[in-house]
């Protein structure tokens, strides 16, 4: 099973294949901060994928769009900016998001 490290918690935990990050964070008991029905529109859950990026699925158009829609057109200039909601694990990985915190 991949796993995901989120910082600054600090905390790892388990992903089934395919899996989004914010699913699996919110399985192992986590808060992930959203805005929206937890498909992309809001990007609150966006964070940067610090080591891992390829061991992700691709981002979509839907994700790109929303995230320039949100938050700017250089928004997607740094392809380690992913939404929580969207981006899917293939391997291991660790992202960055402030906020995610035991429920």
């Amino acid at each position: 099973m991949p796993r995901i490290r989120i910082e600054p918690l600090g905390s790892i935990i388990e992903a089934n294949q395919h899996e989004s990050v914010m699913e699996a964070a919110e399985r192992h008991g986590l808060f992930w901060p959203v805005g929206c029905a937890r498909n992309g529109e809001c990007t609150n859950c966006a964070m940067e994928v610090l080591s891992g990026l390829s061991r992700m699925t691709g981002m979509g158009r839907y994700e790109r769009s929303n995230l320039i829609r949100q938050r700017g057109p250089r928004a997607t200039d740094d392809a380690r900016l992913r939404l929580a909601c969207q981006a899917r694990v293939l391997g291991d990985v660790v992202v960055y998001k402030r906020g995610v915190d035991p429920l």
